[in-house]
């Protein structure tokens, strides 16, 4: 029960952000730009800034490339065994390669073990948006039979506001500049802002999914690779990780999370199985009560 207290509270502002989209209609846009423009990059600015840069952060990124290979190669397999499409394969793909860290596992982290946890989860947050922006990308144009080039991929990533103000953040630690304490208590207290809207963001982005009809086995290989076999590799791979318990537990359970909601934005953009990754992220997102807390309790924590 102590495990699901954990879980709940997220759950219940998901819930808020529903039932508020639900009864009032209101442009998620406008919403999403206010955290994706302003809140989160003052986010990533502060803890980028205030947490010193060291080879920890590397393997982070190192390990989450595995990972997203590994899974990448698994999925593929199951979906020459299914003798699936190429759009198939590729909205699988996009709902198995990308766990939900900004909405929904950089808050549980942080009710789950605390502040500094939560540090390590936004740093991990932002390197999932590097590989999201790249990776996903590719997939995403694979699935609809466009053709993009690297360049095209690398020039994405810096349309991601959040990578300004990690770099931002990055250049101004490592030319010792002193920012006053006063201007960083508003960065601060401005950045926290952003955890509670992005988890009623994605309530909201769950009020519009609407069920269709897809393959079962589709759906299921969704699940199944990203809610049991990504938490169960990246418990496997922390064990070679040379960095410390905290951010071992938090690569855990950031990799145990459900398809993220950058998956359906691109699958939207991209016209490659919309309704089945929306739907997935629908599903995963309510199986996570079940087993987030398991993770947690396999974990320890």
């Amino acid at each position: 029960m102590q495990l699901l207290m954990i879980v709940l509270p997220v759950f219940l502002i998901f819930g808020a952000g529903y039932v508020a989209q639900k009864l009032l209609d209101m442009d998620i846009r406008s919403v999403s730009a206010l955290s994706l423009y302003i809140l989160l990059p003052l986010l990533t600015f502060n803890t980028f800034y205030r947490n010193e840069i060291t080879m920890d952060y590397f393997y982070l990124f190192l390990f989450s490339l595995i990972i997203t290979a590994i899974l990448a190669g698994i999925t593929i397999g199951i979906g020459f065994f299914m003798k699936s499409t190429k759009e198939d394969i590729s909205a699988m793909l996009l709902g198995t390669l990308f766990p939900n860290s900004g909405n929904y596992g950089s808050p549980v982290v942080l009710f789950a073990i605390g502040a500094t946890a939560f540090d390590y989860a936004v740093v991990l947050m932002v390197l999932h948006g590097f590989i999201v922006s790249t990776v996903g990308i590719f997939i995403a144009s694979f699935g609809n039979g466009a053709t993009i080039s690297v360049r095209e991929a690398i020039v994405s990533i810096f349309r991601i506001p959040v990578i300004y103000g990690a770099l931002a953040g990055i250049l101004l630690q490592l030319s010792d500049v002193t920012i006053d304490d006063k201007l960083m208590e508003i960065i601060e207290m401005t950045g926290n802002a952003s955890i509670p809207v992005v988890m009623l963001i994605l309530g909201m982005q769950l009020a519009q999914i609407t069920k269709e009809k897809f393959k079962i086995r589709n759906i299921s290989t969704v699940i199944a690779v990203r809610m049991i076999l990504s938490p169960v590799i990246a418990m496997a791979l922390v064990m070679i990780m040379p960095i410390d318990d905290t951010m071992k537990a938090v690569f855990v359970i950031l990799n145990a999370m459900p398809v993220a909601a950058n998956s359906t934005m691109l699958a939207v953009q991209f016209n490659v199985k919309p309704n089945l990754v929306s739907f997935s992220t629908l599903v995963t997102t309510l199986l996570s009560l079940i087993t987030i807390p398991i993770c947690l309790y396999i974990l320890s924590i």
